[in-house]
């Protein structure tokens, strides 16, 4: 597919003028906002600036804000839209009905599917060179945690909110499996993800619980069943390993950061 737009300058030659974007999704952002130019960026989601679900949350404070709907992106008139499958329907139908160029991502079950993602922005925003710098990135984060945990064949259990477990088919497991870990959630017969039950998981007996929070305070319900007693004995702060959700919700360049935050965070618990 070819994005660019080709525009006559003072000379009367032609030059590739770089396209401007707007983004609808929390995990567009965050490829747009490192493969792009700042100027190409017009846009971003209402969740940009949310530290939870965004790595680049601070960058993203500089730019619009844009409300989910179809009406702000209409006035803003961007060369193309990028969204994921996930946002709603009837926006994305209705820009396209506008003649608005919309590329739409899937969600990443793998890391090669997140490899393919990155040079599809690459191509998008026209900077390929930056995409195969991610990449390159990537894989060497990849071998560094290939390289750490040789040999070791943890079983790990990615645990989160109310019991929720990341299934052997997630992209959490993904990235677990290219740093030689086994996701144990395959033995509670969870594929892309499901809830467990708190007697499942004691008996499962992993060898750690992967969590995206350190913390020992219960704001809610679901933040309570990760600091339930069981769980804190079996699994006190040295059996868990603590991975931010911010670092692996979406399929990007921050994956390089997660596996190596997985890495410290192993060489922390085999102290």
């Amino acid at each position: 597919m070819v994005f660019a737009v080709v525009a006559m300058i003072g000379n009367g030659g032609a030059a590739a003028e770089l396209p401007r974007i707007a983004s609808m999704n929390v995990c567009t952002d965050q490829l747009l906002l490192t493969l792009a130019n700042p100027g190409q960026i017009l846009g971003l989601s209402r969740y940009a600036r949310d530290a939870f679900q965004s790595w680049a949350a601070n960058e993203a404070q500089r730019y619009r804000m844009l409300s989910g709907g179809a009406e702000d992106i209409l006035v803003l008139r961007p060369d193309v839209v990028v969204a994921s499958l996930f946002d709603k329907r009837s926006t994305r139908e209705l820009l396209k009905q506008k003649g608005f160029h919309v590329v739409e991502f899937g969600v990443p079950r793998s890391l090669d599917e997140v490899k393919h993602q990155i040079r599809e922005m690459g191509a998008i925003v026209q900077h390929p060179d930056r995409a195969v710098a991610e990449i390159a990135r990537l894989d060497a984060a990849i071998a560094r945690a290939r390289q750490a945990v040789a040999h070791k064949r943890y079983r790990v259990l990615p645990l989160s909110r109310r019991g929720w477990v990341s299934g052997s088919e997630s992209l959490l497991s993904s990235l677990l499996t290219e740093a030689g870990l086994f996701n144990a959630a395959g033995e509670l017969g969870v594929a892309f993800g499901g809830f467990a039950s708190l007697e499942a998981i004691v008996n499962l007996k992993p060898d750690f619980i992967v969590v995206s929070d350190a913390g020992d305070t219960a704001e809610d319900d679901g933040r309570a069943f990760l600091l339930h007693p069981a769980l804190e004995r079996f699994y006190p702060p040295s059996k868990r390993i603590v991975v931010p959700d911010r670092l692996t919700v979406c399929g990007g360049v921050m994956l390089a950061d997660a596996l190596d935050m997985l890495i410290a965070e192993l060489q922390r618990v085999e102290r």
